[in-house]
């Protein structure tokens, strides 16, 4: 399709982009948008460095390639260079959505689902509500040097939720989302918000203050996702590792970091927001277990950091759109599930705390996670609502603590928000997992 000089390693990602975004706010039309975009990544490289270049002129995608080229220095040997023998060689088109593309979807349907939704916030503790629609679809090209010539799409829609309630001296801010890959898929949802706004409601009308301390907390699949993307997923990304002899260290391949029953995967071919059946290098995705039965096996690599730390690449290079380089990234990150049921590790729980929902987590070696709901256990039994601040603990120390994972397990994927970093910010990524007891943590 194209013509590469001689002498490097040259790679093309082009990407055709459909988005909308239909926003109310207290039932309030406030945005309605609909986009659809090209453009091309390009990047050239010489064994030293690399040239890069973004555009949406797609026909002159040729000449950038011969100007980029002109700028590096051809190296006769670049075939042998580390990072272009790990290159993978794929010819593959995956396209799934000729029949249900979220581009056919008409706009008034969409519409009309946020209004549906919005409509249903009628209590009189809820004294705002902003409810949005958000779907996108994206086709990909992938065009290398060495002959990988792949296109496949990719979509996802769904629906996010924002309430402020207040009760007497209650105050709390609850969000709800939910996405599919097709809108049907969403459409039949409505139940979900449906539950989500009763339970919003029962907790404004009887949280109780709690008195902090360390306690046994069971996560559930919201607050387990979280817990594992932000305190251990970006721990695995190994582009923190390349220079950073201490964190190697920290991080040797072997280590006993947790019990037996802990695992923890990393899979960019689960249908939803991680979905990456190649990464934005060319890379096939891949399940990748980052901890098996409670031992570091693995980490999240673009070819550069595979090259540099002489590991497998992961299929984990990618970038928020064409505008932008691959990093290394999580794709769809989880715990994996136990053979626990649920009501039996709850009924092992004399005093705790169950976190249902939160408002959002940080962290790397020590993690904050923000409860929205959450309920004390007592006597084997999830009781009262319970006004939280913060969760947190060291990531390190927690996983060895992880005492129990149930046999119940939610994947889920998210509108709203995303997967944050550097500049590159958001970037859609699927979490979720079983429900996860931890020994003792930190609650304020």
């Amino acid at each position: 399709m194209f013509i590469y000089p001689k002498g490097f390693y040259i790679d093309v990602r082009i990407e055709d982009c459909f988005t909308t975004r239909i926003t109310y706010k207290n039932g309030e039309l406030q945005e309605q948008k609909v986009r659809s975009n090209k453009g091309a990544f390009i990047r050239v490289f010489d064994g030293t460095r690399w040239y890069y270049a973004s555009l949406t002129d797609l026909d002159n995608i040729q000449n950038q390639i011969n100007t980029l080229a002109s700028m590096a220095t051809p190296n006769p040997d670049i075939e042998n260079h580390p990072y272009v023998k790990m290159y993978e060689v794929n010819n593959e088109e995956l396209i799934q959505y000729n029949e249900n593309s979220l581009r056919d979807v008409p706009l008034n349907l969409k519409d009309a689902l946020i209004k549906e939704i919005s409509n249903l916030c009628t209590d009189e503790t809820i004294k705002m509500k902003n409810v949005f629609y958000v779907d996108d679809v994206t086709i990909k090209e992938i065009y290398t040097s060495k002959g990988t010539n792949i296109k496949f799409d990719k979509q996802t829609c769904g629906v996010s939720l924002q309430m402020q309630c207040t009760y007497k001296n209650n105050k709390n801010q609850f969000s709800s989302s939910n996405a599919k890959v097709t809108f049907s898929e969403l459409k039949e949802k409505v139940p979900f918000f449906i539950e989500e706004i009763a339970k919003n409601v029962e907790f404004i009308k009887n949280a109780e203050s709690f008195e902090p301390g360390e306690y046994p907390v069971l996560m559930g699949p919201i607050a387990t996702g979280v817990f594992t993307h932000e305190s251990f997923g970006h721990k695995s990304e190994s582009d923190f590792m390349v220079g950073d002899e201490a964190m190697r260290k920290e991080w040797t391949l072997g280590k006993q970091v947790g019990q037996s029953l802990l695992t923890i995967i990393d899979d960019g071919t689960v249908a939803g927001n991680g979905y990456v059946p190649f990464d934005d290098e060319g890379t096939k995705g891949r399940k990748t277990s980052i901890i098996t039965n409670g031992i570091l096996t693995d980490r999240l690599h673009s070819i550069a950091t595979a090259a540099a730390l002489e590991e497998n690449p992961t299929g984990n290079a990618r970038s928020i759109n064409f505008e932008f380089e691959p990093i290394v990234r999580m794709t769809t990150t989880y715990i994996e599930k136990g053979t626990t049921p649920l009501k039996d590790i709850i009924k092992g729980i004399k005093y705790g705390v169950f976190v249902d929902t939160i408002k959002h987590g940080s962290g790397m070696s020590t993690f904050t996670i923000a409860p929205s709901r959450a309920y004390k256990i007592e006597s084997g039994e999830i009781t009262t609502p319970i006004n939280l601040s913060v969760i947190t603990g060291n990531v390190f120390e927690t996983l060895k603590i992880v005492d129990a994972v149930s046999e119940e397990f939610e994947l889920l994927s998210f509108v709203g928000g995303g997967c944050g970093k550097m500049e590159q910010f958001p970037l859609p990524v699927g979490f979720g997992g079983p429900f996860t007891l931890v020994r003792k943590l930190n609650i304020m």
